[in-house]
């Protein structure tokens, strides 16, 4: 049965006032991961997001699953070692949507850490990984394998492997897989306050539609309920009179065209101005800078902006490095930013907090906040064990399978005659065994690439109809990420993309020119820099 097809909100809405086991507050990778693991362990749950999924966190990071080589210098070694293990796991379960990435690190002269410190922090990673696959290069060989790589200052490095992966896509894959075994995800759906018991204890939500289509609520009971909405978990608990513990931690990045700045693994340094480790990685078939790491004072807005002093701290590190590019203001087609949700331990440097999670349960709210996209899945399992105690049960492993694999008659489909073997298992790691159905029955034109876009139309036009778009920024900047890839949002294409979704949302002509009008004023105020 294809889920959030048309009609399915109302179905949804007039299903939500039973009794659930677990209600899931946040639609980002942690309540996904918690959402699977949920209904994989045989329970009723409900996910409820109140804006779009993957809108907050985890569609803005770095796009990486990777093992953490970077914490090596604040020894959370615990948390390398499992990141290490996701990262393979997922790389063998989730092919096609999380794929290996190779790295060469450059060593500058006037680094912050001696070239030999980062090799013997190379040798810690491979040993835990369990594989041997750094290797030591110098100035001819890095710019062999990187002509780019062109800075004087450049005294040889190393290459070593980690992965990348379509954040938001990874978030949609969890959330379908787990509506497809009988959970009930809603975005667009806010937690407006908690229901409790005399004596404080939580037992249910107070939601309300923000679709823009009603303002219906309801009161929705469960046995427990699970705080993951990240940034914004202290939100939640302040309900319940709980202190702040959170220390929201802004990260930018600049999107840059691959024809400007033409690299194949991803090149990583450190920061001539303050030694911070920052990279260029090929993404999506641009090249994507990042990232920064300040205290975010602006307010927990679900679209943060880089600021002009973060922008120029970038930019001026990739001129630095690739100096015969000669990267400009004018070169840089996007930018994006995002809060990451670290736990306040008082330091006084934000990037020396430390990134492993933490898990609390107060009276029937079991909050987790902290950790890092690679290991969403023992995220997942430890906050489902906290919650045990009210499900009366402790059954949940981490071995539970993360995400589902596509059946073999829909990898035999005939796709082949409009897309090579590795577009193919692009799309095999993207979307449902239907909606593959669906690219395969449709138009030859409509397989042709959306300019400047790894997509094509025809994925444009089944994921407006069946991937519970509600807005046009869901579609541009989530469930496909035009609105990164091409200049001022995919503004030119706008006209053709219309022609191609409205038949499918149903939207009138007065809609959709709200709908552009507020995309284009989003993309201005959040996606550009300034």
């Amino acid at each position: 049965m294809m889920i959030w097809n048309e009609g399915w909100r109302n179905r949804a809405w007039e299903n939500i006032n039973q009794e659930w086991d677990l209600i899931i507050i946040g639609g980002g990778i942690t309540g996904a991961g918690v959402l699977r693991q949920a209904v994989d362990a045989g329970f009723k749950a409900l996910l409820v997001e109140a804006h779009d999924f993957g809108s907050g966190t985890s569609s803005r990071s770095s796009k990486l699953v990777h093992g953490g080589l970077r914490y090596l210098k604040t020894a959370q070694l615990r948390m390398i070692f499992e990141s290490i293990r996701e990262r393979e796991y997922l790389l063998e379960q989730g092919r096609g949507l999380v794929t290996p990435l190779g790295f060469l690190y450059a060593r500058l002269q006037g680094d912050h850490m001696p070239g030999w410190m980062f090799g013997l922090g190379l040798c810690a990673y491979d040993l835990m990984a369990r594989q041997w696959q750094h290797r030591a290069y110098d100035v001819l060989d890095m710019r062999e394998l990187c002509p780019p790589l062109s800075s004087p200052a450049l005294r040889g490095g190393y290459r070593f492997f980690d992965a990348q992966t379509d954040d938001a896509r990874l978030v949609l894959r969890l959330l379908r897989d787990s509506v497809e075994s009988g959970g009930l995800a809603l975005n667009y759906t806010k937690a407006i306050d908690l229901l409790r018991t005399r004596e404080g204890r939580v037992t249910g939500v107070l939601v309300q539609d923000t679709s823009g289509d009603s303002q219906r609520t309801a009161e929705v009971k469960a046995s427990v309920v699970i705080n993951a909405t990240g940034a914004w978990v202290d939100e939640m608990r302040h309900k319940i009179d709980r202190p702040s513990r959170m220390r929201p931690l802004r990260g930018s990045h600049l999107i840059i065209s691959h024809s400007r700045l033409p690299i194949t693994r991803s090149v990583t340094f450190l920061h001539p101005q303050d030694g911070r480790p920052v990279f260029a990685l090929p993404w999506e078939g641009v090249t994507l800078f990042g990232t920064t790491d300040l205290d975010h004072d602006g307010g927990l807005i679900t679209d943060p902006a880089i600021s002009s002093v973060e922008f120029d701290y970038m930019l001026s590190a990739l001129q630095q490095i690739f100096p015969a590019q000669e990267l400009t203001s004018q070169d840089v087609i996007a930018t994006f930013s995002g809060l990451r949700p670290v736990v306040n331990t008082g330091k006084e440097d934000p990037s020396k907090e430390s990134r492993e999670y933490a898990i609390w349960d107060e009276n029937g709210l079991i909050t987790v906040a902290g950790g890092k996209l690679t290991t969403f899945r023992l995220m997942a399992r430890d906050t489902l064990k906290k919650a045990g105690r009210y499900l009366n049960t402790s059954r949940f492993d981490h071995q539970t399978p993360a995400l589902k694999a596509q059946p073999e008659e829909v990898q035999s489909l005939p796709l082949s005659e409009f897309y090579n073997p590795s577009q193919r298992l692009r799309l095999l790691g993207r979307y449902s065994s239907q909606m593959l159905i669906k690219f395969a029955e449709a138009e030859p034109s409509a397989h042709e690439p959306i300019p400047g876009t790894p997509y094509t139309w025809a994925e444009l036009k089944q994921i407006a109809s069946c991937e519970a778009v509600v807005h046009l920024d869901d579609l541009l900047l989530r469930r496909l990420r035009l609105g990164l890839l091409v200049p001022r949002g995919g503004e030119a294409l706008l006209k053709q993309i219309g022609e191609t979704i409205r038949p499918e949302l149903g939207w009138t002509d007065s809609r959709w020119e709200e709908e552009v009008s507020a995309y284009t004023r989003l993309i201005q105020t959040a996606y550009q820099p300034h």
